[in-house]
């Protein structure tokens, strides 16, 4: 489909009236919803059931006034919800009504939100390493009979680090699809001619919507990606957007697994040596490590999280984040890709999304509100530690001990994006110049002050110094010119 031009604010979800403007994400949500709503029948279980589209209430507060009004329950059980603003919604609704509620912790996570603030304590540099051996040691997940990690290491990042050499990739086991049932084709065809303006396409749709399929595709990823998952999960190429990943992580969030059982099954994959331990350590530390713990840092620093800006971002997010519209053809690929299948793996958010929105100074808010409306698996406690935490630096080093910047040549190492791009990764000035390389070393001059004397980026801040001035000037002109340009673009 051609892409209208969609600013966030304009689009607003008739669910929950805040902004979002993609529409395969909320077909995903809204099919799984109407899928579990049969399930729960199914098994005689009384479901009330508001339909989007078919019931007044603006918000989801305001649906759950209306049905509190129309059952008059005597108490209320709800699950720990995903989001701060929701868990205060459901407080004054309940408040306003007088009725009783009762939280009841979340058995889709390994830990609580109680037990990370246990272990956050007295901490002033929470680190997720950590935390992530600290969980492993209570859980046993990964770990000997004497105490010590399975393989004798915590951490096999270091050999999962590798990029694909000119050929490619080869041949790479392609994820179980699912083609829509009844219920899927008619959510389909609601989300289609009611967002039918909003950015992304539908055609592709092939998600896990039932934990049937969800069990399915679990055991697709262990069969026959996980094997190779671990060495090249930072890696990326063009015709090849989903490489190794599972694929998993909307599924998870969406409650259709258990991380339990995923984990279960990759440990499982290990013992049968039909996996390698740094492609499992790997995928384990996904979940037990970074999965669980955005969720608690996002638990215990809400809501000062959302309007973090330590860096001082303030440029509105790029009219090409909607389109992919882009002479840098890293950023018109994964743009691309994410609008065909609401998805992009981590190295493509965090390194190429994330990195360009960083360098150019995008206002963190607005980076966190593209993520979450453009991706199937975005919760806003997956989101907000990680887009304005860790991609954007803007919590000031609480979620990671340093941004994540890189030039144009990080990208060209990793991907094969820079062979099909007019761009020059090594040049930082002049027409064939790459934005990326251009803009890091802008960040870097920009920023000079606060990173001089940081441990981890000492070094990048002494090969700016080596430039001479007039390099640096060069560089601050055309880092200029490039913002000019885009904010023409965002006009238009």
């Amino acid at each position: 489909m051609a892409h209208r031009k969609s600013h966030l604010p304009e689009k607003t979800c008739v669910v929950c009236a805040r902004p979002f403007a993609w529409r395969k994400k909320w077909k995903k949500v809204w099919d799984e919803v109407r899928h579990f709503r049969v399930a729960l029948e199914a098994k005689g279980c009384s479901v009330d059931y508001l339909a989007t589209g078919a019931h007044p209430h603006a918000t989801l507060a305001i649906a759950l006034a209306a049905s509190i009004a129309a059952l008059k329950p005597g108490h209320l059980i709800v699950v720990e919800p995903g989001e701060w603003r929701l868990a205060r919604d459901i407080e004054r609704v309940c408040a306003a009504a007088s009725l009783s509620f009762e939280v009841r912790s979340d058995r889709h996570f390994i830990t609580t939100v109680v037990e990370f603030r246990d272990w956050m304590g007295a901490r002033k540099q929470p680190r997720m390493e950590h935390f992530y051996r600290a969980v492993r040691q209570r859980t046993g997940v990964l770990m000997a009979a004497d105490g010590e990690p399975e393989g004798g290491e915590w951490n096999y990042d270091h050999d999962n680090r590798e990029a694909f050499r000119k050929q490619g990739p080869g041949f790479v086991p392609k994820p179980r699809r699912f083609l829509p049932d009844a219920i899927t084709a008619e959510v389909l065809a609601m989300v289609a001619e009611r967002y039918a303006d909003h950015p992304g396409e539908l055609k592709h749709f092939d998600w896990p919507v039932t934990r049937a399929d969800a069990l399915i595709a679990l055991q697709d990823f262990i069969d026959h990606r996980l094997c190779a998952f671990g060495p090249f999960e930072d890696a990326v190429w063009d015709s090849e957007p989903l490489l190794y990943h599972s694929r998993l992580s909307a599924a998870m969030n969406l409650k259709l697994l258990n991380p339990r059982e995923v984990i279960d099954a990759a440990i499982a994959a290990y013992h049968a040596k039909r996996a390698p331990i740094a492609s499992v350590e790997g995928f384990v530390r996904q979940i037990i490590g970074w999965r669980e713990y955005v969720r608690g840092l996002y638990w215990w620093h809400m809501p000062e999280y959302l309007d973090d800006n330590a860096l001082g971002a303030e440029a509105p997010l790029p009219a090409l984040y909607w389109t992919g519209d882009t002479e840098m053809n890293c950023l018109h690929q994964v743009v691309r890709d994410t609008l065909a299948d609401g998805y992009a793996h981590h190295i493509q958010r965090l390194m190429i999304t994330g990195l360009f929105a960083l360098l150019f100074g995008v206002k963190p808010k607005a980076v966190h509100a593209w993520y979450l409306a453009v991706y199937v698996d975005a919760v806003e406690w997956v989101e907000v530690p990680n887009t304005i935490g860790m991609s954007q630096f803007a919590d000031g080093g609480l979620m990671g001990s340093k941004p994540y910047i890189a030039s144009g040549k990080y990208i060209d190492r990793m991907s094969n994006y820079c062979a099909g791009c007019r761009y020059d990764p090594a040049l930082s000035t002049g027409p064939k110049a790459c934005p990326f390389t251009t803009l890091y070393w802008d960040f870097l001059d920009r920023h000079r002050q606060r990173f001089a004397g940081h441990l981890r980026l000492v070094m990048q801040v002494r090969n700016l110094d080596r430039l001479k001035p007039e390099a640096v000037e060069a560089i601050r002109t055309q880092a200029a010119q490039l913002r000019k340009e885009l904010a023409r673009k965002n006009v238009a």
